[in-house]
């Protein structure tokens, strides 16, 4: 299919849509369904009207400027009309291309966070709880709720690990290029000598999954209950309300005790299997689409270094991009981290509109 074919398929699906939403007599699934879709094309067909539109000038203008009969000076002004749309013409071009690249289906889904204290001991843990309050008021700033799901600490500030629930519109869109090695270079404070320590973190963001998503067989679950304990081994429960689960055909394992509830914690391991489960399944068909790639923004593997965070310079650097921001406090509270992000989301969009035919 030509380009403009596809372009003449989406505007004929949008006025489809149009006449069955004006019709009437739709279902609640249909009409959210419709609406949605409705919704997202609209922007598309708008470009669509506005290439055509220029396209159409441009035409014009070329039959004015070739007719032997023309005014001179209408002439000269078709000229400079005709230069001034064909210098607009590549970016609406571009533009409605970036609208035509395939979605990813997670984008709009919220997102679980997991993050684990790599190298270096307490002073990797102390950085995995740098990074999660980071992410927490990066979520703060864009009016998503954070939920935590899992808490394993030091005792004296740091994480061994997190697990928390992001929730909001396009989330795992924002987030999704976080996952993979962060690493720190700083002086700990516990350092009396004042040398810098390399330590590291691992953060995974998976996009949470609806039981519509992922269908988990009650047969291919293990489930396993038992005391919850906290640090050091003490008690912090009488009951046998902590969970861990088992999926048995992928090995994969999930253990929840935060809650006095079994049945709460049941409901959360449920929550992070599901979504590890639907990434995996994500990542499988990504890799299948990127075997053909020549680039791409990261891939997803959690033992990739991707960015180092350099405390003695104050400054952030993305490896996968090699941009550097002299910006390491406003980024780690939050402010900053999107320009990170959007360099990340422009790069991915650049390397998959180079690979269109």
């Amino acid at each position: 299919m030509s380009f403009d074919q596809k372009l003449d398929t989406i505007v004929s699906r949008y006025r489809e849509i149009a006449a069955s939403l004006s019709g009437g007599g739709l279902d609640t699934p249909s009409l959210t369904r419709l609406s949605k879709e409705y919704a997202d094309l609209t922007p598309v067909v708008a470009s669509i009207d506005a290439l055509k539109k220029m396209t159409r000038e441009l035409a014009d203008l070329d039959s004015l400027i070739a007719d032997p009969k023309a005014d001179a000076e209408m002439r000269s002004l078709a000229e400079a009309e005709q230069r001034e749309l064909k210098a607009r013409l590549p970016d609406l071009e571009k533009t409605l291309q970036r609208m035509l690249l395939p979605k990813d289906a997670a984008d709009e889904k919220s997102a679980i966070l997991e993050i684990r204290a790599g190298t270096g001991g307490e002073e990797a843990a102390l950085f995995a709880a740098d990074l999660f309050r980071m992410y927490q008021r990066y979520a703060d700033l864009h009016g998503w709720k954070v939920e935590m799901l899992d808490l394993s600490d030091t005792g004296i500030g740091g994480y061994k690990e997190v697990i928390a629930s992001i929730s909001g519109r396009g989330v795992f869109a924002r987030l999704k290029f976080e996952s993979g090695v962060h690493r720190v270079q700083r002086v700990p404070a516990t350092e009396a000598s004042g040398r810098i320590h390399t330590s590291a973190a691992t953060v995974a963001v998976l996009p949470e999954a609806e039981e519509v998503d992922v269908h988990i067989d009650d047969k291919d679950l293990r489930i396993d209950v038992f005391r919850s304990s906290g640090p050091g081994g003490q008690s912090v429960n009488t009951t046998d309300s902590a969970v861990r689960i088992t999926h048995l055909p992928t090995g994969i394992v999930v253990q929840q005790q935060d809650e006095k509830s079994q049945h709460k914690n049941k409901a959360k391991a449920l929550k992070i299997l599901r979504a590890r489960l639907y990434e995996a399944e994500r990542e499988k068909r990504e890799a299948e689409r990127a075997a053909a790639r020549k680039s791409q923004v990261g891939t997803g593997d959690r033992s990739e270094r991707i960015r180092t965070y350099n405390f003695p310079q104050g400054r952030v650097t993305d490896h996968r991009i090699n941009l550097t921001l002299y910006d390491l406090d406003r980024v780690l509270a939050g402010d900053s981290l999107d320009k990170l992000i959007d360099a990340l989301i422009a790069e991915d969009e650049a390397a998959r509109l180079a690979e269109l035919p």
